[in-house]
This record gives structure tokens, C-alpha cells and sequence, in this order.
């Protein structure tokens, strides 16, 4: 698969290049990016090197799509669709820099990728899920303004980077899933 650029109204998505290495290095200092997501924790700039190699290689095997999240030109986060199944599945990940949160940006990308997830000019998926530790509520909240539903808690359905389980948050969007939030038992 050939690397896809995404716009919205502030954000570029595009594939995490060599020029990003120092952004995503920087980024990953924050320990709350290794705390709820995969990131390894130190993050090095070899790590992010890698990552960067690795994203290519995976856009071309297409099994797990990531882009990085630039306002202004600059890197500001990254979000992906992962564990693309063949069968018309996805879930989709994110991370936004600490001193963008709050701001709406991690919601205006995400919306940006499930919109081609789901268009049949893009992957045409049926379900995209989105999980997160159990307490990562800020990935909550941003889910549920997408539309996602709330399916339950898996237990140790989560690895980090260390190879350490955690209890799992789980919901759902079908292709023609109303995009409206629902109310979410963990969010009330």
C-alpha cells in the first residue's frame, strides 16, 4: 500500500519521515505516552530512528498504517490504524504532544483517519475498535467524541513495550454507526 497524506481544517497527516526523528524523540519524554500506549520507556532517538524505518516497511505491507500529526508543519502527535485484518477490521491508536492536548487536535486527526478508514475510496473498513489501559481517560473521552461505543474491560488484554499486562478498555464504530457520542459507564 502506498502511503496516503490526510488533511482537516488545522492538520496534515502523513507517514513519520526522517526529518520527524528529533519531534517523536522529544515527544516520547512525556511518561504518560509510554504509560498508556506501546512506546518503549526511555525512548531513545534510536528508537524513534527505528520506528520511523518500521512505519515505512508497514505502510507497504499495509498491516498497520500510522501518520503523524503536523499543525503548522510541526509534529504535534501521531495516530494509525493497526492490526489491519484483510477482513475489513482496524483499530485505531493515538498519542498527541503534552502541550497540545486540550485543544481539539487529537480528536480533528482522528476523525480525519476513521473517515478514510470507513470511505470505500480509502480502506472501506466495517468496524475500526479502540482500546486503551483502564484510567486512560483522556483516550476515552476523545473515542467517545468520535462515536466510538463502549463495549467492556478486557482483562490483561494489554501489553506495553516491557512486555507488562494491563486491564483493557474496548468500544467499537461500524462504517454506518451514527457518529453521535453515547454515554460511557467509565465516563460518568
Amino acid at each position: 500500500m502506498h502511503p496516503v497524506t490526510l488533511r482537516s481544517d488545522r492538520l496534515t497527516l502523513s507517514p513519520p519521515g526522517v526529518d520527524d526523528i528529533d519531534a517523536l524523540y522529544e515527544a516520547c519524554q512525556d511518561p504518560e505516552i509510554p504509560r498508556y500506549t506501546t512506546v518503549p520507556s526511555p525512548y531513545t532517538r534510536e528508537h524513534a530512528a527505528v520506528f520511523v524505518g518500521t512505519v515505512a516497511e508497514q505502510w507497504s505491507a499495509g498491516t498497520h498504517l500510522t501518520w503523524s500529526i503536523r499543525r503548522e508543519g510541526r509534529l504535534v502527535g501521531s495516530v494509525g490504524l493497526y492490526r489491519l485484518d484483510g477482513l475489513g477490521a482496524a483499530e485505531l491508536g493515538y498519542w498527541i504532544a503534552a502541550p497540545e492536548r486540550g485543544n481539539g487536535l487529537l480528536r480533528e486527526a482522528a476523525a480525519a483517519v476513521v473517515d478514510w478508514g470507513f470511505d470505500p475510496a480509502g480502506l472501506a473498513l466495517a468496524r475500526i475498535e479502540w482500546r486503551a489501559v483502564v484510567g486512560n481517560v483522556a483516550s476515552a473521552r476523545a473515542a467517545r467524541a468520535l462515536g466510538f461505543r463502549f463495549e467492556g474491560t478486557l482483562r490483561a488484554a494489554i501489553r506495553n513495550a516491557a512486555g507488562r499486562r494491563s486491564d483493557g478498555w474496548i468500544a467499537g464504530l461500524l462504517a454506518d454507526d451514527e457518529r453521535t457520542p453515547a454515554d460511557w459507564p467509565v465516563l460518568s
